[in-house]
């Protein structure tokens, strides 16, 4: 039998203005939780036609990218450049240097492209890794249902109920579920050890936790304590629509966290070197002189 993690806390990711005319939901990274080790920031961002994340640089951290709605074009200085639709996600891994832009791809009805975004710190030895990215399909990414069908789980990273996910996708090891859970439904999903995990509740209202459970409302993001190995989630019967939340769990990195906007090292001294890096064009940011996004320059101003 699984020991059920209990909740540490849990609070409303509020809303706040970001990138340029974009909307998130950020939990942490905010005032209510600075960081929660790997982990640096989610937002749960609703971006519109017009709005985005025109170029910008990243060095020290992996971001994970989880399209809920609608599509989103990204290119960066080395030439990558792709789109992710509903259901796809992209890791990213920034290195020692990376300059890219993240806008979303106008459609007919001009509904925004709304999805996940987290930032996860890398161990101290691979900062300076050279950047890649690796886009994983909706289509390839295992869906199971538990519970008589009550619930589904989609396993982006990970493990679930003897299913694995198609392939590790960041250096730093971290489990991801996209979970539903229909009224009357429950679900017990193990996680390893001694990592972090949190729930972001993406909608209804979800109880957390074996006989002293707590129930969680839409926008929140649930911080669970490390002891356990698993965590446990249910929907009331009469609940009038179905819980749905982003489970997340990361192996802790036992190093300091300095950051500044998008440059997260270890030390002050790391941090002075990458802003000189970046402002230098060099140390892994040769190919930022001169170079403008083509999607980026759609911004409307």
């Amino acid at each position: 039998m699984t020991t059920p993690r209990k909740i540490q806390k849990a609070f409303l990711a509020s809303e706040q203005s970001e990138g340029v005319g974009a909307r998130v939901r950020r939990s942490i990274g905010s005032a209510a939780l600075r960081n929660f080790s790997p982990f640096l920031m989610l937002d749960h961002f609703s971006v519109s036609p017009g709005a985005g994340f025109p170029d910008h640089p990243h060095r020290g951290i992996e971001t994970v990218t989880y399209l809920l709605q609608g599509s989103a074009d990204h290119e960066d200085f080395a030439g990558n450049r792709g789109t992710i639709e509903e259901g796809d996600l992209q890791f990213m891994t920034a290195g020692r240097g990376i300059v890219h832009s993240e806008m979303p791809r106008p459609n007919k009805d001009g509904d925004p492209a709304v999805g996940m975004q987290l930032w996860v710190d890398l161990p101290e030895n691979l900062k300076s890794v050279e950047p890649r990215y690796r886009d994983l399909r909706a289509k390839e990414t295992p869906t199971i249902s538990v519970d008589d069908d009550k619930v589904t789980i989609k396993i982006i990273s990970g493990q679930s109920h003897g299913t694995d996910s198609v392939r590790d996708l960041a250096y730093t090891p971290v489990w991801i579920f996209d979970v539903t859970i229909k009224p009357g439904g429950k679900v017990t999903q193990e996680l390893p050890e001694g990592w972090n995990a949190f729930a972001y509740t993406l909608a209804g209202s979800t109880s957390f936790g074996r006989e002293d459970y707590t129930t969680v409302g839409q926008y929140h993001n649930v911080i669970f304590e490390p002891n356990g190995d698993s965590v446990v989630a249910e929907v009331a019967k009469e609940a009038s629509e179905s819980g749905r939340f982003f489970l997340v769990a990361g192996l802790p990195l036992d190093q300091k966290v300095v950051q500044y906007g998008p440059f997260v090292l270890t030390s002050q001294e790391g941090i002075y070197q990458a802003m000189m890096d970046y402002q230098t064009n060099s140390n892994g940011f040769e190919r930022a002189k001169g170079w403008r996004s083509e999607i980026g320059k759609s911004m409307v101003h």
